[in-house]
Parts: structure tokens; C-alpha cells; sequence
């Protein structure tokens, strides 16, 4: 496990997913550091992690592994409070922060980062991360960054920082597109004639299953659709109406905008 302190600027939900992911690995809880501006926020986490805490932004940054776990829009005051200290000790630093790029986070701290976009299953330790990296950061820095993200799920690296909207768009929404999924099924379910909590229960755990079994194969989506669709049966019904419907178009459209999106908010938040 790691041996460095690390310090957390942020304690909410995706700083606690972390901690806890870190923590159930081994991670003594006294090397871990959260600073937050909430004094009810930091005796939870004192409290359910045993976690020491401060509201000293700064004093924080003194350990080896920052990561920066605030709210986009306020990324930049803090980067900015903490950047003479950071410069000195050289730290790795992580951001989880949505739609601050790398190089803005680099300009405002005067230190290189690894930029992430994690998903919101990593509350649950299954979570998936998009990972970038400029030359500058140091490839043991960036070891260190994929064994803390890791924690929670796995990670993937893309080689060029602009991908990350892509990735944003993918894992970053993507749950929220399974969930209406699950939704719109309970609702064609009930309006068959099903009670509410059988096709509640119906589809949230086909979704379950059907995740644990692309989750399990090296097969692709697109084999196990084939595996578990006969030939003028049930499934072939249904899946000709999305294909008449273009639901691969609408999927391909809502993807596009939620990358587009991104690429506005890096533009908004960063560079100020």
C-alpha cells in the first residue's frame, strides 16, 4: 500500500468513495489528511474514517499526494491559496475536479497534475477512470495517481487531454443513461400490467446481471447481444424497434452534446 501522506482539499462524496476505497486496502487512516470548510463535514469523516482533518487549505498541502477534490467553480481560488506551498514541496497532484483542464490547473499552481474523471459508481469501489497525464509529470507520479484511483474501480489513460470530453461523456454521464434506461423498462412494465415493485425489481437487476456478464467476458457488447438474441424470437422484436427507432443515433446525438458540453465548461471554468 502507499507509504506517502496524502491530503484531501474537499471532503465530499467522491473524497469519501476514495478514502474508503484506500482505507478497506490498507491505508492507515492517520495518513490521511481532508480539509474542508464544513465543520459538520469534518467530524463525519473524523468520525467514520477516524481521519485527521483541518479547515487549513494550506496546512493540508504539506503532504506528498493533493488531491483536489472541491468544486469546479471553486478550483481555481483554492489552487491559487495553496500554489506558493505546493511549489515548494513538489507534491503529486490529482484532480477530480470536472471540466478544469490540466493546463489551467498547471498555470494556477505552478506545478504539473494528473487530470481524472471519475464516475459516480466509485461510491460503490466499481467505478471507472479516464486518466491524463502530461510529459511533465513524472512517471512514478503517475503510478502513484492510478494506484489511488484504483481504489475505487479501475482507470484507463488517454494519451491526449481533449479525449477526457470524451470520457466525460461515456462514464462521466454514462450512469445517468443506464439509470433511464432502467426507468423507461419499469415504466413499460408497469404500464403491461406489472406492480410497481416487480418491474422496479425486474429491471434493475437484468441491468445488474447484464453488467456482471460484459463485466466477466472479454466478449464485446455487441457478441453477448448476439448470444442472447434468437432469430425471430422476443428480443429480436424489441430490438428491431429501437433500430427503426435510430436509437443508435439518439445514443451517438446525446453522447456529442454531453462532449460538447464539457469542452464549454473547460472554457468557462478554466484559463480565468
Amino acid at each position: 500500500m502507499l507509504n506517502e501522506s496524502l491530503a484531501f482539499i474537499g471532503g465530499g462524496n467522491m473524497a469519501r468513495s476514495l478514502i474508503g476505497g484506500l482505507i478497506s486496502q490498507g491505508l492507515p487512516a492517520q495518513q490521511i489528511t481532508v480539509s474542508d470548510p464544513l465543520a459538520s463535514q469534518r467530524e463525519q469523516l473524523k468520525q467514520d474514517y477516524g481521519v485527521k482533518v483541518t479547515d487549513n487549505n494550506v496546512a493540508a498541502c504539506t503532504a506528498q499526494i493533493i488531491v483536489l477534490a472541491v468544486k469546479p467553480q471553486e478550483l481555481r481560488n483554492v489552487a491559487l491559496q495553496v500554489r506558493h506551498t505546493v511549489t515548494q514541496h513538489q507534491p503529486l497532484i490529482i484532480s477530480v475536479a470536472a471540466g478544469i483542464r490540466a493546463s489551467d490547473l498547471q498555470s494556477w499552481m505552478n506545478i504539473p497534475v494528473v487530470r481524472t474523471m471519475p464516475n459516480r459508481p466509485a461510491l460503490n469501489g466499481c467505478g471507472i477512470t479516464g486518466m491524463y497525464a502530461s510529459d511533465a509529470v513524472p512517471s512514478s507520479h503517475r503510478t502513484l495517481a492510478e494506484r489511488i484511483m484504483n481504489a475505487v474501480g479501475k482507470s484507463v489513460w488517454v494519451e491526449q487531454e481533449s479525449l477526457l470530453d470524451a470520457v466525460t461523456a461515456v462514464s462521466g454521464s454514462g450512469p445517468a443513461y443506464f439509470f433511464l434506461l432502467m426507468e423507461l423498462l419499469e415504466a413499460a412494465g408497469i404500464a403491461h400490467g406489472l406492480p410497481v415493485t416487480t418491474a422496479r425489481t425486474l429491471a434493475v437487476e437484468t441491468a445488474y446481471g447484464a453488467g456482471m456478464m460484459a463485466h466477466a467476458t472479454d466478449d464485446s457488447p455487441a457478441t453477448l447481444r448476439e448470444q442472447v438474441t434468437s432469430k425471430g424470437g422476443t428480443t429480436a422484436a424489441a430490438l428491431a424497434v429501437f433500430e427503426s427507432r435510430q436509437l443508435k443515433e439518439i445514443v451517438q446525438a446525446a453522447v456529442t452534446a454531453a462532449a460538447d458540453r464539457s469542452k464549454e465548461l473547460a472554457v468557462l471554468l478554466g484559463g480565468q
